[in-house]
């Protein structure tokens, strides 16, 4: 019984050595039953570690990513997407409908020419329209929140076309 039992644990240590090993060998023979003495020491087999996956990075995090761009930018007096911002709008939605568990607040932006309340409403249409784009292309409504901050969280502090323009957007916060 012994033997039987002896020559069975043989063949499976001989398989799993095989299994572990990094070329597929070409026959597997079965070894010879030898008898074992009465206080053999059980088979120890070592493993290599196992090499931990490489990091991965998340998109929003990656400079080299178009996610990393976080804002629409607008010409005066107006509220819809430009054709130039399309594709970055399509991308966070993209992402958003990938990842369901992130939230997204946009943010709607306005120059200091104007009135307190035509910049607020200009805001919030432009994030609306960004929001509503981001509907289209894929990411749910439950995920995206809007604000307007009409002309009062200015981007650039300058008082020429250079500044408002950097000011004339829609910002994309996770």
């Amino acid at each position: 019984m012994k033997r039987f039992v002896f020559s069975i644990v043989s063949v499976v240590l001989v398989s799993m050595l095989a299994a572990c090993a990094s070329e597929k060998p070409k026959e597997i023979v079965a070894a010879p039953i030898v008898e074992a003495p009465v206080a053999a020491q059980p088979a120890v087999v070592e493993t290599a570690p196992i090499a931990a996956p490489a990091a991965v990075v998340d998109q929003l995090n990656d400079p080299a990513s178009i996610l990393a761009k976080r804002s629409v930018y607008y010409p005066f007096d107006v509220f819809a997407v430009q054709d130039a911002d399309k594709p970055l709008v399509q991308a966070h939605a993209k992402y958003l409908s990938e990842h369901s568990e992130r939230n997204v607040r946009l943010e709607g932006n306005a120059d200091e020419r104007g009135s307190n309340e035509y910049n607020l409403a200009l805001g919030q249409r432009r994030a609306d329209g960004v929001k509503k784009m981001m509907i289209l292309a894929g990411a749910k409504g439950s995920q995206i929140k809007t604000a307007s901050y009409g002309e009062e969280k200015p981007k650039a502090a300058g008082h020429n076309e250079a500044s408002w323009a950097q000011n004339r957007r829609t910002d994309i916060v996770y």
